[in-house]
């Protein structure tokens, strides 16, 4: 029988666009908080996944990056 394969870990979505959105609070980048974004090495798995489950709502809340300028 074959040994389960590990999980893989959870990629940050940092998108090296670090601008915060004043209004929303949300990286415009990755749509983190700047709570998000300090903690995120600390975050075990499943920590990480509940950040990035609530990312894309985010997604209209923020000015893109392009646009911010």
């Amino acid at each position: 029988m074959n040994a389960p394969t590990p999980p893989q870990p959870v990629a940050s979505p940092c998108t090296s666009v670090c601008s915060m959105d004043a209004a929303s609070g949300f990286c415009r980048g990755c749509l983190r908080t700047l709570d998000e974004i300090a903690q995120w090495s600390r975050l075990d798995e499943a920590g990480k996944r509940a950040v990035l489950a609530r990312l894309p709502p985010r997604r209209g809340a923020v000015t893109p990056p392009q646009e911010a300028a």
